[in-house]
């Protein structure tokens, strides 16, 4: 068994720039998207490094770097698939994720079930696999201010020794 950690963080973007808001590929009713290379979907980004970091692979950045045009404006869902796939060669599944998602706004609890389902669906497993949350900060700090969203996500892993 091994257990994964990541981490993400992305600024709101201005109202100007017409990003939409995507959260584990949820469009999320909000005026502001966030900024970022590709999608900026900080949960499904938290969650590929937490399962990158489980199977020893280093993070986003290193599969997925920020200064490769081919991943600009990318589906952060279909670069989940192709973490999936690394998954799958290298003799893993995921056992268990639980993850939390940290913004003083918008309100993301009725958005949840199909957050789980979106991440579950892509990594091909049960949705009782995957824990989505979400908290503020009471308004301290970035996120508290409304500047960003953050979130992070935790993976057991088991790797087959066949």
């Amino acid at each position: 068994m091994r257990i994964g950690s990541g981490i993400d963080v992305h600024a709101f973007a201005s109202v100007e720039a017409g990003r939409p808001l995507l959260l584990a590929g949820v469009r999320i009713d909000h005026p502001c998207g966030l900024e970022g290379h590709s999608d900026a979907d900080v949960l499904t980004h938290a969650v590929m490094d937490a399962i990158l970091g489980a199977m020893r692979l280093g993070d986003i950045g290193r599969l997925f770097p920020d200064t490769d045009d081919k991943y600009k404006d990318a589906d952060s869902l279909k670069l989940l698939a192709e973490v999936n796939t690394l998954i799958r060669e290298r003799g893993f599944s995921l056992v268990d994720m639980d993850c939390v998602v940290m913004a003083q706004a918008p309100r993301l609890s009725p958005y949840r079930d199909q957050m789980r389902e979106n991440l579950a669906r892509t990594l091909g497993v049960d949705v009782d696999q995957v824990g989505v949350k979400a908290t503020t900060t009471e308004h301290l700090g970035f996120i508290g201010r409304q500047e960003g969203i953050a979130a992070q996500a935790v993976v057991l892993m088991e790797e087959c020794r066949c």
